[in-house]
């Protein structure tokens, strides 16, 4: 069993002495990596490098500390084991990050996908664990790949205190045929299904520069992680029925995507596939309008009860004038997370979903923050999900 287990970064931990969350020296340690990503020549080229280096610098850790000020006595629950996603480069750093933010030791799998980024990231990592300074860091850092059918997986659920598993719904249920210890909490991020809500009459009077800002935003909310991403929208709803905001917008997303996205052939004859199974699926799609592949836009009759699972990718979207907000009460479950938005008031939102007493919507966002990870996420306050309280009376 030895043989197929790979360290990208650190090893075998085999002490685990859980610190208190936000300990200096992993601030400390975060600012150092961020500042190594930044200065790093082939991590440059990565966007989503880029953002991993911004989220770790000092400043914002400090931010997210700062509402903390008051909390209980805390330590790191012990050792978190962390199965990440295929889908998303970069999820495995931001979740060890989480960890060690917590006061927690860390067994993270990579997925088997030969990402550049997941090599540029470790490289980055092993240099800066190289330093005496964090050799309480080093302890606490496995960043392991192995393959799907090893008995690792089983090994490191047995050992840990939390488990956190990225991954679909069949991905879970398969993974919890694992036994964990009689303490150990265990967190799941399944599939989930996220949505827009735009006012038309906002779209219709913004300046060219801020049209061109929301098409940007609405582009890295969607076509740079191919809509794969659990918190890219996959319905937009529109508010206000002013036809020009949606020309207006549709046309400025159409223009930014020829210029920015790759659409091979593969994706092309996916999407269009998508659309037609779709279409012989849920009776309440409309019409298609696309005047290339670039972009296909389908509206819909009615919301159907089983929406979130019509999901399209490749530039592929379902739109639904909505007379009011209350419509989507009949279908919001528990597998909603994520709501952007652009001209409506986030609190009134907010305050709705309170006040209609919804079981999904955990997060409501602006347009173009919906993959910005943060210690909390699908309803999950990670730091305090990954510590324990130490009751002083």
């Amino acid at each position: 069993m030895d043989n197929d287990l790979t360290y990208l970064a650190g090893g075998e931990i085999r002490e685990v002495r859980p610190l208190p969350p936000y300990s200096e020296i992993v601030v400390k340690f975060l600012d150092d990596y961020s500042a190594e990503l930044l200065h790093d020549s082939a991590c440059k080229s990565y966007p989503d490098i880029t953002a991993v280096a911004f989220w770790a610098r000092k400043g914002n850790i400090a931010r997210l500390k700062a509402g903390r000020a008051e909390e209980p006595l805390r330590l790191g629950r012990g050792l978190a084991f962390h199965i990440t996603p295929s889908n998303i480069p970069v999820q495995f750093i931001f979740s060890y990050m989480f960890g060690l933010l917590s006061g927690c030791a860390n067994v993270v799998k990579v997925t088997s996908k030969d990402y550049l980024q997941i090599n540029l990231l470790c490289n980055v990592l092993r240099r800066v664990l190289e330093s005496e300074e964090y050799k309480v860091i080093r302890a606490m850092t496995a960043i392991v790949r192995y393959p799907r059918e090893s008995k690792w997986t089983e090994d490191f659920s047995a050992k840990c205190q939390a488990r956190l598993i990225w991954g679909g719904d069949a991905t879970i249920e398969n993974i919890r045929k694992c036994p964990l210890p009689p303490r150990a909490v265990e967190l799941v991020f399944p599939d989930r299904y996220s949505l827009a809500i735009f006012d038309g009459e906002a779209i219709a009077h913004a300046e060219e520069k801020a049209l061109r800002r929301l098409a940007q935003d609405f582009y890295n909310d969607t076509y740079m992680m191919d809509q794969n991403a659990c918190s890219s929208p996959q319905l937009i709803l529109w508010q206000g029925h002013n036809e020009n905001g949606k020309k207006r917008f549709w046309a400025a997303v159409r223009e930014l995507a020829k210029k920015r996205y790759n659409l091979a052939p593969v994706k092309a004859t996916g999407k269009y596939a998508d659309f037609c199974t779709n279409a012989v699926r849920f009776p309440e799609t409309g019409k298609l309008v696309a005047e290339d592949n670039i972009l296909y836009r389908v509206s819909l009759k009615e919301i159907p009860q089983n929406v979130d699972e019509l999901r399209g990718k490749f530039g592929l979207f379902y739109e639904y004038d909505v007379q009011e907000f209350a419509e989507l009460g009949k279908v919001v479950n528990g597998r909603y997370q994520t709501l952007t938005y652009f001209g409506i008031d986030s609190r009134k939102l907010a305050q709705f979903v309170l006040e209609h007493q919804w079981l999904g919507i955990d997060r409501i966002v602006p347009v173009g923050k919906a993959l910005d990870l943060d210690v909390v996420w699908d309803g999950y306050d990670l730091v305090s999900e990954l510590s324990r309280i130490i009751d002083v009376r």
